[in-house]
């Protein structure tokens, strides 16, 4: 296992919400945490109002593909949250398990996805102050 911590974010299409709190993961964490994102059912495609959303924040996910939900994502990762949409992880000893309960932004224009994105952020923003805070000098 690697010595950083790795996350898995898991929706059922792997195209809204699973994928902004990668993307944010992957930002905000400057390469201290493994970051995978997943789903039971994949999307064709990522969520266009997810991706403007988070383009608006300078983060680009416009090449982020929906990914299959395996149980080798689950495994190789210490840390599985779902995105409250009721898809589920097979479950492993020693696994942390958390469910964030947000807005499906499926369907919405990029104006009510903003509040999901910066929901997102602040919840990523604390997962990192825990698992993988900033180096001290």
């Amino acid at each position: 296992m690697s010595e950083k911590p790795s996350v898995l974010f898991v929706c059922v299409h792997n195209a809204g919400r699973s994928q902004m709190a990668a993307a944010w993961l992957t930002h905000l964490a400057a390469g201290r945490v493994e970051v995978r994102s997943a789903g039971s059912a994949p999307a064709a495609g990522v969520n266009p109002a997810a991706v403007e959303a988070m383009r608006e924040v300078g983060i680009d996910m416009s090449a982020e593909t929906p990914k299959i939900l395996t149980i080798d994502a689950v495994r190789a990762s210490d840390i599985c949250i779902t995105m409250g949409c009721g898809d589920t992880c097979p479950v492993f000893p020693g696994k942390r398990y958390l469910d964030w309960k947000l807005e499906d932004p499926a369907g919405q224009g990029v104006e009510a996805v903003r509040p999901i994105r910066d929901e997102i952020k602040t919840l990523v923003e604390n997962l990192i102050a825990e698992i993988a805070p900033e180096p001290t000098a």
